[in-house]
Parts: structure tokens; sequence; C-alpha cells
């Protein structure tokens, strides 16, 4: 297989679950006055899936509207990598369930555990594939954050949400699209700002954990605040700095959509303007890995990107991990 030049975005898709909970209903639950949730993350209404639909039943709805969206032979898909901090269980990984489903009998599967941030890492990864390979790839991102979260703990609990989005990488000849920049972070000395205490091989389940050690905790809010507007940040600047581009030739900033005022404040220290940011954190919340394809998605359905644009997109979550990429359309 000879070497391609690159890789471009062929197909975007997405999928959200039909049910929608508003803020009033959490901040009955809290005791929170009526809009306190959106003044401090922006967020007006998220989306939660219904009793019976699995991880694996949104990332395959996503999957299949991007191979749709960019008319791909199923048959052609070399790789499926799916992000997400969900998968439906611990053990088998649930990219191979998602390939099957979708009938991508020529595809490799794996997930990629990379909590907020895993999107834009297996992009870079699915990039590098394609560029050698010269074969398509399909990168989805899934998560149901839902069924995670503790309901009575405030900081979480107001967050999260459940969606998939996905897109369809295929070579190209041309240089000017696909990957053009990349920075990739992490810092472990925060590992515990957010996490799930047991589950694992330190923690495993048993019969004496209580039923909080096995659902998300966010230890500081503040701090990781903090932690995720810098990682954003850096990661951002040095990704512009690896593509040799300016802020202004970005035509759209698609960040984490973690909380507004995050991605405000990293879209003013990075210098893009306000007009420039993808917003869905109002109406779909955070959904982890899966707000940036999820924003993708519904950018193009809005107003379809064209050969030329340069998107932005960075994240920063658990871990801590972090990166940010420059894609050419």
């Amino acid at each position: 297989m000879s070497r391609v030049e690159a890789s471009r975005i062929a197909g975007f898709g997405h999928y959200t679950p039909a049910r929608r909970v508003d803020n009033a209903e959490i901040e009955n639950q809290l005791g929170l006055e009526a809009g306190w949730i959106e003044r401090r993350t922006g967020i007006r209404s998220r989306r939660w899936v219904l009793d019976g639909e699995l991880l694996t039943d949104l990332a395959a709805k996503a999957g299949a509207a991007a191979l749709e969206n960019g008319n791909i032979d199923r048959g052609d898909i070399a790789l499926t990598i799916l992000a997400t901090s969900t998968p439906d269980h611990l053990l088998p990984p649930s990219a191979p369930l998602l390939a099957h489903s979708l009938g991508l009998q020529n595809s490799g599967a794996i997930d990629l555990a990379g909590a907020c941030s895993g999107f834009i890492y297996a992009m870079t990864l699915a990039d590098g594939f394609v560029r050698t390979q010269g074969r398509p790839v399909l990168v989805a991102a899934a998560n149901i954050l839902s069924r995670r979260i503790n309901p009575a703990e405030r900081a979480s609990a107001v967050l999260f949400a459940d969606a998939a989005g996905a897109v369809v990488l295929v070579p190209t000849d041309n240089t000017e699209q696909g990957l053009l920049g990349v920075d990739l972070a992490s810092d472990g000395s925060h590992y515990d700002l957010i996490s799930i205490p047991a589950g694992g091989s330190k923690q495993p389940f048993a019969a004496g954990v209580a039923a909080e050690e096995c659902l998300m905790t966010m230890r500081d809010g503040r701090e990781m605040f903090a932690q995720a507007v810098q990682m954003m940040t850096l990661c951002a600047k040095r990704a512009l700095a690896s593509a040799k581009l300016q802020p202004s030739d970005i035509s759209r900033f698609v960040p984490h959509q973690a909380n507004a005022r995050i991605f405000d404040v990293v879209s003013e220290n990075v210098g893009i303007e306000p007009d420039r940011i993808i917003r869905t954190i109002a109406e779909y919340g955070n959904s982890s890995a899966a707000t940036i394809p999820l924003s993708l998605s519904l950018a193009h359905n809005a107003r379809p990107f064209v050969p030329g644009e340069r998107v932005l997109l960075t994240a920063a979550g658990a871990g801590l991990t972090g990166g940010a990429v420059v894609w050419g359309i």
C-alpha cells in the first residue's frame, strides 16, 4: 500500500437520545434556585438515554449517519476507533460490536479511553493510519454518563449528558486537508480530580463496595475549571504553532463543551473571536469525548463545511489528559 499525503473528513454523523432533561428537573432535585445551572455552566438541557439503550446503540447510529453522509462503502472501512469512557462492558471492548453492528466486515476495531479528550486522540491516531495505509477509518465517540453520575453530587450532576458523534476519514492527496497541527498533553498530578473510584483492578467491584464508589465524582470543580482552561489554551496555541497558522486563519473553533465559561476564556486566550465558536452545550450538555464530533456534525448540518476551511479542536478532561488539533477541511 503506497503512502498517501493526507486524510480528509468525508462524512459527519451524530445521535442524541430522545429523552430531554431540562435544568428545572435537576435544580428541583438538588434544591437549587431556578437558573443556577445555566448561569454557571451555559447548559439549559441535556439528553439522557432511555432504559435499554446501550452505548453501542448510540455509537452505531452516529456511525451509520457518518457513513451515509460520506457515501462510504462499509466494506472499505479498515479500522474503527471508539472513544468512550462508558463502554457496554469492562471486557470485551465495545468497538468490535460497533463494527459488527454496522456491517464493517473488513475493519479492525478498538476502544480508546481518553476521557473528554478521547476524540482528539482518536483523530490523531486515525489520521496516521489513513496516511500510512491509504484506507478509510471510522472514528466514533460516545458516552452514557447519565448512568455514571452521582445525582446527589452537584458538581457532576448538573453537567453530564449522553450522546454520540462520528466522522469517516479517507485518503487524499491534498496536503491542505487533514491533520495540519497537533499538540497532546497530560498531567497525572491531577489524576483524581474526576474519577470513578471502584471498578478497576485497584478496587474491583465487590459486595462491600459502596454504591457511590461506582459513580463519577469531581473532587474540586474550581480546580478542574482552572486546569482545563490552562491545558486547552496551551494545547490550542501549540497546535496552531505546529500548523504554522495564526488564530485569524481558523474558520471555526470547536472546543470540548465542558462549560461555556471554560471555552469562552480559552477562545479569548487563544485569540478566537466569539462568533467563530461552535456552541452546542446549551441544548446538549457535556457528553465528554462525544461533544466535539457532535458539534462538528451539528455545525455541518447547519452550514456545511467547505474545502479550505481550517478548524481548531481542543479538549481537556480526567487524567488529566488533553490536546488540540488543527484540521483542514
